[in-house]
């Protein structure tokens, strides 16, 4: 089989994926998140190491990765929490973020230290909380105060990102985008409307009706969705990525408690086979001697998702060792800056070589930070007492 042909490449790429979460779960010492060996994998497999593959094979599947990447983003934020003093709070902390972020990139720019201002400033303000979400949960650290906070951070740390991606990285002309973010919010505002009116209850029965038949009409309509949003950006040189995150918003309302089985269905779908496509096929084009070659520059970056970050608005709600905690999970980054590197790298915006560096720093992130919050939320070991002496 030529490994350069179209099933030579999805087949390396498929044993990269049924081989990262094996991994995942037998490698001694702490849990890696299967993103990081479906990168790394696909760096090896890529043309710049093993060359089993050729990205451009795979690309039309990566898109349609992206997109249900955004898509399930969207579908898991929970709005009532947004609408509660944690979303509040998040909205406050991520603007107070963003204003840093932009100051600093700037100053680094200015200096020459970087070129992709906009992708980098983006870049600072993404959180990986869905990844690092089975981690978090094994040590309780998703409970309580902390986390409704954490939940509500990470939300917005790709919701208010991605709007940001479709405005100032999406096209060329921000009127456009500023145009199609508002089409596209009226028209999920609409749908929403609708799947409230009686006809769309008759609908809703038809669609429950076939869940668990071969029509499957919920994964037909969302994977029509979804294509249908793509083609339009092709077409029209619009933003399917708001498009595919609030297109998973009205899902979620539209699904409701009608339709429980639709979250695992999208899931198994996108994370089960578009979404490590996508990963993976990332990692194959990803500079690598670059980022070999200037460590440096992947470290500057990863200290720069660390400071900029802003939790002094968590005083009065979270204690000092939350406080960190919470600093260091919101300063984690990975699948964003992953889309944002590839959406970076395509339109010209960002070099090769600096896309390289912020996914890598974005590796650094979700391996260092998360374990250190782990350590923090162990208490303190205090040794016995002396017993006194008669």
């Amino acid at each position: 089989m030529d490994v350069h042909s179209t099933l030579g490449t999805l087949l390396a790429i498929a044993v990269v994926a049924v081989l990262a979460p094996v991994l995942v779960a037998v490698l001694p010492g702490p849990r890696i998140p299967q993103v990081v060996l479906l990168l790394v994998g696909g760096m090896l497999i890529g043309p710049q190491s093993l060359n089993l593959g050729s990205p451009d094979k795979a690309q039309i599947l990566a898109d349609v990765g992206l997109g249900f990447l955004f898509l399930l983003a969207g579908y898991e934020v929970d709005q009532r929490l947004l609408g509660a003093d944690p979303g509040r709070r998040a909205a406050l902390a991520w603007l107070v973020t963003a204003a840093l972020a932009v100051g600093i990139v700037g100053l680094l720019y200015a200096a020459g230290l970087v070129r992709a201002f906009v992708p980098v400033a983006i870049a600072l303000t993404t959180t990986a909380l869905g990844t690092l979400l089975p981690i978090l949960r094994e040590n309780q650290m998703m409970r309580g105060r902390l986390g409704s906070h954490l939940l509500a951070a990470g939300a917005l740390g790709e919701l208010l990102p991605i709007i940001a991606v479709a405005l100032f990285l999406g096209t060329t002309d921000r009127w456009v985008a500023l145009i199609s973010l508002v089409v596209v919010g009226a028209v999920a505002f609409g749908l929403t409307l609708l799947s409230r009116s009686f006809r769309m209850d008759r609908i809703r029965t038809f669609i429950e009706e076939g869940e668990h038949e071969t029509t499957q009409m919920s994964v037909r309509g969302t994977v029509l969705l979804l294509t249908l949003l793509l083609a339009v950006t092709e077409e029209f040189h619009l933003d399917a990525v708001l498009g595919a995150f609030l297109a998973g918003m009205v899902l979620r309302r539209w699904a409701g408690k009608g339709l429980p089985t639709l979250e695992g269905k999208l899931d198994a779908l996108g994370y089960g086979f578009f979404i490590p496509v996508f990963f993976v096929y990332s990692g194959m084009t990803m500079d690598l001697r670059s980022m070999v070659s200037a460590p440096l520059r992947v470290l500057m970056f990863a200290v720069l998702m660390l400071v900029v970050p802003v939790q002094v608005l968590y005083r009065r709600v979270l204690d000092g060792r939350e406080r960190w905690q919470m600093a260091l999970v919101t300063s984690t980054g990975l699948p964003l800056l992953v889309a944002i590197a590839e959406i970076g790298r395509r339109n010209g915006t960002m070099l090769p070589e600096n896309a390289a560096a912020l996914v890598g720093a974005g590796v650094l992130s979700v391996l260092v930070f998360p374990a250190l919050a782990v350590v923090l939320r162990r208490p303190p070991i205090v040794a016995d007492a002396p017993t006194p002496s008669a």
